[in-house]
């Protein structure tokens, strides 16, 4: 028989892209043959519309194949998969990151095997450390350090498809960096769901700023340690004193901020309002002059009115954004704010055009100010890196890929510098 290596196909965010690679070696070990995995997102009803797209486009792509679909999406509304005659098995977000699952789904697989394996995620009280060789073109490792979000957000559903926080424990994420730095690896992403609630539910309740310390005291032959999406207002003093003092941390946040307007603030149930996210990026900016900072932030929130929507366009200059990841508002059912008044689609697409304009703006602002500077650029190919501030760069010469070199920005390219 001939083994057919499984396909993966992962929608969604970096913590999705980390637990697929994991999927890939408990798959590889377990012996599963000629699948296509399929690891879904929730984060909008857009996004679980485009999984039973891609879900489709493989299944007529691989008419022969099984298809198993997991992720975010596969947990909070398993039916939804089970009803797509093209699937056929159905896991969750805990099952999926179990050996004995993919064990059940190998080479003595004979039909028996359960069609839908999703489990209560809310009575998980533990998220196990995969130790993975990283990913990302073999130049960027991503490090699952906490799974899970205590919060609820009244337009969030992700809660409901990753369970209750739980972290890693600081000496099991310090052995995996160390690992891949053996492995030759010159940047590390620490990633989870709520990154800043990291250690809550560990002895001592330490903080995410004490986890960074510990990493950059202990592993002084790691380059680059960068973070992945926070929640500012739960920025602790650790934190913000390794933003000021070690160079190894990455001058680049990307911030949970979802609006700029406090009323609308209040009805997603955040915990900020608009003048603590604006003084965070003060703080940062005092702290750490070269700092950029990127935001996810909703167009078109239920009740919001165009006044609401001027403040969220206005705190793209007064925070200093750079890098928005704009969200036109849609509704989850089983949130909230699926009950509230809602916005006229139309408009809700119009106002995120404006969010996205006035990001891409603020690019070309970043990118102008970059010329003649000389830049530490981490090769992802080898005529394609990022800057510290995670910025791209396009190089008229070959450079050595997963290496830093440092550069002179020349000029820049639509959203691309160029050394």
């Amino acid at each position: 028989m001939t083994v057919k290596p499984p396909i993966f196909a992962t929608l969604g965010c970096r913590l999705n892209a980390y637990e697929t690679e994991a999927m890939k070696e408990l798959a590889e070990q377990a012996g599963v043959n000629g699948a296509v995995i399929v690891n879904t997102c929730a984060v909008t009803a857009e996004a679980v519309k485009k999984a039973r797209q891609e879900i489709r486009r493989l299944r007529r792509e691989n008419p022969e194949a099984r298809i198993i679909v997991t992720g975010c999406a596969a947990q909070t509304e398993p039916e939804t998969f089970t009803a797509m005659d093209e699937v056929d098995h159905v896991i969750g977000n805990t099952e999926k990151m179990q050996p004995e699952t993919w064990a059940r789904l190998g080479p003595d697989f004979i039909g028996e095997t359960e069609r839908v394996q999703v489990n209560d995620i809310m009575s998980v009280t533990e998220t196990a450390a995969h130790l993975i060789d990283g990913f990302d073109g073999r130049t960027r490792a991503f490090v699952e350090v906490q799974q899970g979000c205590d919060h609820r957000c009244t337009f969030c559903i992700i809660p409901f498809g990753r369970g209750n926080s739980r972290s890693v424990p600081a000496g099991v994420v310090i052995e995996q960096i160390k690992r891949l730095v053996g492995k030759g690896f010159n940047e590390v992403v620490l990633t989870g769901v709520d990154l800043t609630s990291w250690g809550a539910d560990l002895p001592g309740e330490p903080r995410l700023g004490d986890l960074l310390m510990r990493i950059l005291k202990l592993i002084p032959d790691l380059p680059r340690l960068r973070i992945s999406s926070i929640d500012s207002i739960e920025a602790d003093e650790n934190l913000m004193q390794a933003i000021a003092t070690e160079p190894r941390l990455m001058p680049h946040l990307h911030l949970s901020l979802q609006h700029g307007d406090d009323l609308i603030l209040k009805r997603m149930k955040r915990r900020h309002l608009r003048d603590d996210a604006i003084r965070f990026c003060e703080d940062a900016r005092r702290l750490r002059p070269e700092i950029t900072f990127g935001a996810d932030i909703i167009a078109g929130f239920p009740t919001e009115t165009d006044a609401h929507f001027e403040n969220s366009l206005k705190l793209v200059e007064e925070c200093h954004l750079t890098w928005l990841h704009v969200f036109p508002y849609s509704p989850r059912k089983g949130t909230p704010a699926a009950r509230m008044p809602q916005v006229e689609g139309g408009l809700i697409r119009a106002r995120a055009a404006r969010l996205r304009d006035a990001g891409d703006a603020a690019v070309a602002r970043h990118l102008a100010a970059q010329q003649g500077k000389r830049h530490l650029v981490l090769m992802e190919s080898p005529v394609m890196g990022r800057t510290e501030q995670f910025a791209e760069v396009d190089f008229t010469t070959e450079q050595p890929e997963g290496a830093i070199v440092e550069a002179t920005i020349t000029g820049y390219n639509g959203q691309r510098l160029t050394a």
